[in-house]
C-alpha cells in the first residue's frame, strides 16, 4: 500500500484484522523486507504495520535533507491518518531513533516497546577516530583550497571522491550526494535527553557481539528508561533479531502479551 505524505510517496504494509496494534521500524540501509521475519513469528492477536522509510525500499525520497524530527513526524502523519495507535513499536537501528522520538514527543500513540541494537547515542570517540577525523579534515580543507584553482578543479573533483572513499562509512558511502546530507544529520544527532521521558513499558534486546550499536549503548539505555529492562542475545551482532528469530520472537511475544 501507499499513502503521500507532505509530498512523499510512503509504502507500508499492513496484516491482521484485530487485536493489539504494532508497528514495526526498520534500520538505516535496510526495507520492509527486513522486518517481516519478526512479524511473522511473533505470536498473539495482533494487527501489523511495516513502514519503508522515505529513501528506502520503495518509498519515494525526502524533498530535502531530514533528520530524526523530520522522519518521526512523516510517521506520525501516516499513523494518525490511517488511524493505526496507539500501538506498540518494534524497532531496530535506525528505527529506533525514530520510535524514540515519537515515544518522547507523541507518548499518547505508543505502548509498550521494543529496540534492538538502538542507534541513538552519540558513539564514544578513540583517539584514533580523532585523529583519523582530523587528518581527513585537513585534506579536505588543503583539497578545497586547490579546488578554486582554476586548471586544477578536475584533480580537485577526483581527489574529493578518493577522501570520501577512504573516510567515509560504508552507510555514508553507499549514498548519493542528497541522501549522504541526510545521514550526516541523522547520525550527528544524539537523542540522549529523550529517553528519560519514555512513559511505556521499554525492552531493550542487544546482540553482545554488535559493532555498530555496541552492548554499552543498551546498558546506558537501560539506566536512562524508567521503566526498562536489558536482555543480552549471546553471540548476536547488530542484526541479531534475524540471526536469532526465533528467541527474539518468543521473547517479544511473552512482552507484548495482553495483562
Amino acid at each position: 500500500m501507499f499513502k503521500e505524505i507532505d509530498g512523499v510517496r510512503i509504502h507500508y504494509e499492513a496484516s491482521g484484522d484485530s487485536g493489539s496494534r504494532i508497528l514495526l521500524l526498520h534500520g538505516w540501509g535496510c526495507s520492509i523486507q527486513l522486518m517481516k521475519p519478526v512479524a511473522d513469528r511473533i505470536t498473539g492477536n495482533h494487527r501489523f504495520m511495516i513502514i519503508d522509510f522515505p529513501g528506502h525500499g520503495e518509498s519515494g525520497r525526502p524533498p530535502e535533507p531530514w533528520g530524526v524530527p523530520e522522519y518521526s513526524e512523516c510517521v506520525i502523519r501516516l499513523l494518525r491518518e490511517t488511524g493505526f495507535y496507539p500501538c506498540h513499536i518494534i524497532a531496530h537501528s535506525f528505527g529506533a531513533r525514530v520510535a524514540a522520538w515519537i515515544a518522547s514527543t507523541q507518548p499518547e500513540m505508543v505502548e509498550r516497546i521494543i529496540l534492538t541494537g538502538a542507534a541513538g547515542i552519540r558513539p564514544k570517540q578513540t583517539e584514533a577516530a580523532r585523529k583519523r577525523s582530523a587528518q581527513y579534515q585537513k585534506l579536505k580543507r588543503i583539497n578545497a583550497f586547490a579546488g578554486k584553482i582554476p586548471f586544477l578543479h578536475g584533480v580537485s573533483l577526483r581527489l574529493e571522491e578518493k577522501l570520501r572513499r577512504k573516510y567515509g562509512s560504508r552507510d555514508y558511502n553507499s549514498l548519493d550526494a542528497e541522501m549522504r546530507k541526510t545521514f550526516v544529520r541523522i547520525v550527528s544527532q544524539d537523542l540522549t535527553d529523550l529517553y528519560g521521558s519514555f512513559r511505556s513499558s521499554t525492552l531493550l534486546l542487544w546482540g553482545d557481539q554488535d559493532t555498530e550499536t555496541p552492548l554499552w549503548m543498551g546498558r546506558e539505555m537501560e539506566k536512562m528508561i524508567p521503566d526498562s529492562a536489558l536482555i543480552i542475545l549471546e553471540g548476536g551482532t547488530h542484526f541479531a533479531y534475524l540471526e536469532q528469530a526465533d528467541r527474539f520472537c518468543a521473547i517479544a511475544s511473552e512482552f507484548l502479551k495482553e495483562d
